[in-house]
């Protein structure tokens, strides 16, 4: 299955992207109104958690329920600002190993089984399994595009450039 091979496999293409970033570099906001490469880190890691857990609700019980989540919610109340990039990374390629294993095990009717969500309604635990491996690689954009800004930007006194 070439999306289980995609989710499996992100978490390093996150890691490459971020590879050899300094604190400063993690916490710039080089694109005015958006979030640092550090806060968009850890909007992945907690919905990397938020979608495991459906998707494990949706393999183990009958017709599961879901809440949404606010990105912007999450972000003023859980420290993205004071988090570790390096535990965030680590949380993100611990939690694909672990669904990646147990999605393995299952049989290409189980990807059929549903949840409903209250905002978007029935999911399945292939819409589910498709839409957490896109979430990465689109916020993996956004990444690049503040290193590209970063690298753009004549070095002022007091910023820093990549």
């Amino acid at each position: 299955m070439k999306v289980l091979e995609q989710y499996a496999n992100g978490s390093s293409e996150l890691s490459s992207a971020l590879s050899g970033l300094s604190d400063e570099q993690l916490d710039a906001i080089p694109v005015p109104g958006k979030w640092s490469i550090r806060q968009v880190v850890c909007h992945i890691a907690d919905f990397e958690l938020v979608y495991a857990d459906r998707m494990k609700r949706v393999i183990a019980e009958t017709e599961p329920t879901f809440f949404g989540g606010d990105p912007d919610t999450f972000a003023a109340g859980l420290a993205y600002k004071q988090r570790d990039i390096n535990e965030e990374l680590r949380l993100i390629e611990s939690v694909r190993r672990q669904v990646t294993r147990i999605i393995q095990t299952l049989e290409e009717r189980d990807f059929q089984r549903t949840g409903v969500h209250k905002e978007d309604g029935q999911l399945s635990l292939a819409t589910l399994l498709t839409s957490v491996t896109l979430h990465l690689p689109h916020h993996l954009a956004f990444i690049e595009e503040k290193i590209a800004a970063m690298k753009a930007k004549p070095h002022k006194e007091g910023r820093s450039n990549l």
